[in-house]
């Protein structure tokens, strides 16, 4: 999972977003990082295409040399990890070069040359979990006796695919699916045409007379923070109305999304989708069931936050699903963070992990490997790209100098940090770290960074900011993206009882999960229908069971830094060990090692005290 790693803060705003206001600081007209670490020239990419293409061809010239001998397997399966690894770079740099500027037509025609590519590769290796399967686990586990560096390499790759037995059709069967792969991925490109480049957005004049020519999703994001809550709710009830008028369509989309993974899962007898999804990282099912039940759990401790946020914000009536997005704390003089003081900020909060963490980050911020300012054209939000093993991680930021900023930089470079980890400690057959352990990474140093901010804050506002902050991360963190998980699991459990999913259909549903989290029955926040169709906005609902995993990492990461900044014996030492295990083990067993299960309901109620902890500060200080 470490090709693109998207920043938390990316994720809470569940929508691509612009960020390049026009009060944003001023940018460079061009990308800020050196992509010749990659390839020297656009036409040296293009070169090592055509030559990877040739190679990807000869891979089916392996193609029943599996069970000759250990050395035979072992050339065939290195190989193919081989041209793996160069079909990633060549990915890493296409994407790359395309989200420097998304308008440019060559760059794009390039990044499809790259996905193409991926998927000729997935077609051409498609017969070789077969072959292994049908070599059989005896055979197997002798040619790894016989081959150190088989094993060495290959033995948990060969071990997840014999363990894929039951769910690994012929060879001829699993080079259909591999070739349908862009065909089942096309409600994600629907989504993103329908929702980034199609819809209406309308005009709407604020109370101050501010007039906003498109409400598209930047400005959606930028406004519902307003501070004058009828422009709030004028904002809410104009946005929201147009994805209304496309709730058929977005619902008929979400749909094929939907009954495109119950097609693979039934096909490779799979008892569910869920099961199906959770099945590559062997993930207990339970994990993602003792989230949703914890979530459920603390729900009494979101609505405690709830209730801080009305009182707080001066509402005297009902809280509503459009006050969710004000600060609770504004500061008269915001505090600002140039990337400089991004950087130094991020020394300090992450010296916790020691010297050799420290050290990696500082190699990478004295490298050219980020592009920072925003800029028209450029991709927005944030994201790492980790992908190129024999090379460095990639950044792409849009800094704008604020808190958002600093702690987007200091997540960021959580993950790259990661990677750089891993690439020095695994082999790159064993450094395809999963997300499940991914997020911790960089959802740590957000942690260990907002508690130094309350820490170090000079005036009791300032404190009670970073103290807000850190409450509003858990609550898109931990109980929005679980939500979301509940919602991805009513959804396709509708679907496995022989129902229909319609937008309308998809409306009621996550309407009653949200009416259940913010406690609308309870007098804790009134939920105006109007606003239910908020799944359509979600481009993460395309991705497959994903969105569950911010929030165990979230989780995870509580626990880690919690331990951390307690100087618990051992603490960091674990940390680190598991950030260097990259794709060593399955992410639930390195979680087991580093000290915690999280199918036990045990890490859960540590962060919802880290919650009740900061609430309770917050009262303190506003007695």
């Amino acid at each position: 999972m470490k090709r693109f790693v998207l920043a938390a803060a990316l994720v809470l705003t569940t929508a691509l977003v612009p960020v390049y206001a026009a009060d944003a600081p001023a940018a460079p007209a061009v990308a800020s990082w050196d992509l010749s670490d990659l390839y020297p020239s656009p036409e040296a990419w293009t070169a090592a295409h055509a030559k990877l293409s040739a190679e990807v061809d000869k891979l089916a010239g392996y193609k029943g040399t599996l069970g000759k001998s250990a050395q035979d397997m072992l050339a065939a399966l290195t190989a193919a990890s081989a041209a793996q690894k160069e079909v990633e770079r060549l990915a890493v740099y296409a994407s790359l070069k395309s989200d420097e500027d998304v308008r440019i037509s060559d760059n794009q025609m390039r990044r499809q040359l790259a996905q193409a590519l991926g998927a000729k590769l997935g077609e051409m290796t498609s017969w070789i979990q077969p072959e292994i399967l049908s070599i059989g686990a005896e055979k197997v586990q002798a040619f790894e006796k016989e081959s150190p560096e088989l094993k060495r390499l290959f033995g948990f790759y060969l071990d997840n695919t014999l363990r894929g037995a039951p769910h690994t059709l012929g060879g001829e069967a699993e080079g259909v699916l591999a070739a349908a792969g862009n065909v089942l991925a096309q409600p994600d490109n629907v989504y993103s045409q329908l929702a980034s480049g199609e819809l209406p957005f309308p005009a709407i004049t604020l109370s101050d007379g501010t007039k906003i020519d498109r409400l598209d999703q930047a400005a959606y994001a930028k406004w519902r923070q307003s501070a004058n809550r009828e422009d709030r709710k004028r904002v809410f009830d104009a946005f929201w109305a147009i994805w209304k008028k496309y709730e058929g369509t977005f619902g008929a989309n979400l749909n094929t999304q939907v009954l495109a993974e119950e097609f693979d899962a039934k096909v490779r007898k799979f008892p569910n989708a869920l099961s199906a999804a959770l099945f590559p990282d062997n993930m207990p099912e339970a994990v993602y069931r003792q989230l949703v039940a914890q979530a459920n759990a603390g729900l009494p401790t979101f609505h405690r936050y709830l209730k801080l946020r009305k009182k707080l914000l001066g509402i005297k009536d009902a809280l509503g699903y459009q006050d969710m997005y004000p600060s609770m704390f504004n500061l008269a003089n915001k505090p600002v963070f140039t990337v400089a003081d991004s950087e130094r900020i991020g020394l300090i909060v992450t010296a916790a992990y020691g010297p050799e963490y420290t050290a990696m980050l500082k190699k990478g911020f004295a490298g050219q490997w980020m592009d920072v300012a925003p800029r028209p054209g450029k991709y927005p939000g944030a994201y790492m790209a980790g992908s190129a093993y024999d090379v460095h991680p990639y950044l792409l930021l849009n800094h704008n100098d604020d808190y958002q900023s600093l702690s987007t930089l200091v997540h960021e470079w959580g993950h790259a940090v990661h990677t750089l980890l891993d690439d020095a400690t695994q082999p790159y057959e064993l450094s395809n770290y999963s997300t499940f352990t991914a997020e911790t990474a960089s959802i740590s140093n957000e942690m260990l960074l907002n508690d130094y901010m309350v820490a170090h804050a000079k005036t009791k506002q300032e404190k009670l900011y970073y103290l807000g902050e850190g409450l509003e991360s858990i609550r898109q963190t931990f109980f929005r993206q679980t939500m979301f998980g509940e919602f991805q699991l009513a959804i396709h459990e509708e679907v496995e009882s022989g129902k229909a999913l319609s937008g309308e259909q998809l409306s009621k549903i996550y309407c009653g999960l949200l009416k259940h989290y913010y406690g609308d029955a309870e007098g804790v926040t009134k939920i105006d229908p109007a606003y239910c169709v908020e799944w359509a906005f979600i481009p993460h609902f395309y991705y497959g069971f994903y969105v569950y995993q911010y929030a165990t990492s979230m989780v995870g990461a509580s626990v880690f830094t919690n331990a951390i900044e307690a100087k618990k014996p051992g603490a960091r030492e674990r940390f680190i060990a598991l950030l260097k295990a990259g794709g060593s083990d399955y992410p639930y067993e390195l979680y087991k090692k580093a000290g915690l299960d999280m199918a036990s309901p045990a890490p859960y109620k540590a962060l919802l005290a880290r919650m009740n902890h900061i609430m309770d500060q917050i009262d303190a200080l506003t007695r």
